[in-house]
Order: structure tokens, then sequence, then C-alpha cells
């Protein structure tokens, strides 16, 4: 977020993080045009949380909140996206965002993101237990309620053309849906779903036993091939990813010396 409003104030595309910043854009027009399609097919730590989803099934461990506690719960990320909203692009100036961007801090914080898995603090450690615990428990804990990506992908979605369409004439109210969707959306109950908590997985269609019944829709209206979002969100990704190689937009411009020099050094800097 930090190097997309330097980018729009000063058109001069991120020299230290290309690559982050690609993707990061790549993930907003994926919001746009294909729904939350890189935390339905993407996104690692949604595969994760999947994984995390079946251990708990078969331990018997999954668990539904209630509704006076599960929306407060669900504001939490927007609170965390408001929040990070507010400190970037708010209250940080240009002449902040250049300080910040060359810092070592900065230079190095690939080398701090990863010794945080490879060396993690005991802090580390009881916060990433206790997301298990509670992922454990309540159905994809992280993604649902937590991570503020999710929520920026999800307004951005709401205004998008795609949408998951149900056909209530051929509907048999099986449910099957519903208990499929990852998002907890009442599918079955709606004609048209365009919740920000929809991922745009396809669950919802792989799971329903009348054929058509649930349908990918444009604008509501005209269907599509359910597969055509999963290939358009690859193609998607790999035309924003061969467009920055072209352009000398993918690899740091950083001397590997300057790198070398900083990433050994990573353990001792502090955040500015």
């Amino acid at each position: 977020l930090v190097s997309l409003k330097r980018l729009l104030l000063t058109g001069a595309y991120d020299p230290i993080h290309p690559a982050g910043l690609t993707i990061f854009l790549a993930a907003l027009a994926s919001g746009l045009l294909l729904r939350k399609g890189f935390c339905g097919w993407i996104c690692p730590v949604g595969f994760a949380s999947n994984l995390v989803e079946r251990l708990a099934r078969r331990l018997q461990l999954l668990r539904t909140p209630p509704p006076w506690l599960d929306y407060p719960l669900l504001s939490l990320k927007y609170l965390l996206l408001g929040f990070f909203a507010y400190l970037i692009l708010l209250r940080m100036d240009l002449r902040t965002l250049e300080a910040f961007s060359r810092t070592p801090y900065n230079l190095a914080v690939d080398a701090r993101m990863l010794l945080f898995f490879l060396e993690p603090t005991a802090a580390t450690l009881w916060v990433l237990g206790l997301l298990l615990a509670a992922s454990l428990v309540l159905r994809n804990f992280w993604c649902r309620y937590l991570c503020p990506y999710g929520a920026l992908l999800g307004i951005l979605a709401w205004g998008g053309p795609l949408k998951i369409r149900r056909d209530p004439s051929t509907c048999i109210n099986c449910r099957k849906c519903e208990k499929a969707c990852p998002g907890e959306l009442r599918v079955a109950e709606k004609t048209l779903i365009n919740d920000p908590e929809c991922l745009g997985c396809l669950e919802c269609l792989a799971a329903c036993p009348v054929k058509d019944c649930l349908q990918v829709s444009a604008y509501g209206r005209r269907p599509l091939p359910p597969l055509l979002l999963p290939l358009a969100l690859l193609g998607l990704f790999l035309l924003f990813w061969a467009g920055a190689l072209a352009s000398g937009h993918w690899h740091s411009q950083v001397p590997l010396e300057l790198l070398r020099k900083y990433y050994l050094a990573a353990r001792t800097l502090g955040h500015p």
C-alpha cells in the first residue's frame, strides 16, 4: 500500500520491491474483475486455512458462532483495513513515504520476513499457536475475521461484474452449497450472491447436485463457464508478471552488494 501510494503520487514504480507492488496490483485487479479470486485460488494462507479446516472436521472441533458473535468478529478485518488506510493513505505524506523507502529496514524487509518464520520469537509462536487453535474451532479464522487484504478485495468485488446466481425454480433446498461455502454464506436463501465474503472459490457450484442451479454470471445476468474464473485469474497474474518483467519492474534495482549488507544485518534492524 505504501508503494502504491508513492506510485500514484509520483508515477515512480517501487525500485526496491517491484515484484511485491506488481503482485499487489494484480490482486487488486482480480478483486475488481474476478471477485476475491486471489483468496479463493492463490493465497497460500487460505490454502493453509483449508487444511486446518479439514483437520478440524475430522476431529469434530468446528463450531458455528452465533450471529451476535460472528458479526462483530467479521468487522475486525475491516477495522484493521481502516487503520492501515488511515496511517498510510492519510497520515503519510510524500516526504515520509520517500524517507521510509530508503531506510535499511525497508531494504531488508524480505529477509526479516524470512527470519520471522525461520527464527520465530516466543511471542510469534504464541500468536501463531492462538491463531491455529482458533482456526480449529472457528472455520477459516484468520481469513474470515482478521485479514485486511481479504477485506479490501471484498470491498472491490462488491462492485465487480462477476456474481453467483441461483435459480430458485430448480433449487431443491438441500443446502449443500451453504455447507461447502468457506464464507458461511446463506446461498440457498439468495437469488444473487454478491457478498464481500464470497471468495469466488466455486465450492458452492461443485457441491450443488442440480445442474445449472448455481452459475457464475456477468452482472447477474449472462451465465459464464465456471472454469473461466480460475483460468482468467491465472491469466491475469501471468499478464501482470510478464508486463513487469518486460518493463523492468520485477527485479529489484538495489545493487546486490548493498542488499547482501543489509540482509546480513536484518536481525538487528528495527522498524523506523
